[in-house]
């Protein structure tokens, strides 16, 4: 069964990096590569809040 959409949280690219204390350009980086999944309207991407929060309890793990 599909997730409901409505509870989903989308971020943009700026509030991602300024969650992340990186740049946007890092952000682009792990979206293109498939580190960090988002979804493309017209030019611009959205990244799941719920997805940023897995990417950064990923990160922390492995340098733990």
């Amino acid at each position: 069964m599909a997730a409901d959409l409505s509870d989903v949280r989308f971020l943009t690219v700026a509030e991602v990096a300024d969650m992340m204390r990186v740049s946007r350009m890092t952000v682009y980086r792990l979206v293109h590569s498939g580190e960090l999944p988002a979804i493309r309207f017209g030019r611009s991407f959205r990244v799941p809040e719920s997805a940023v929060a897995q990417a950064l309890e990923n990160h922390v793990a492995e340098t733990a």
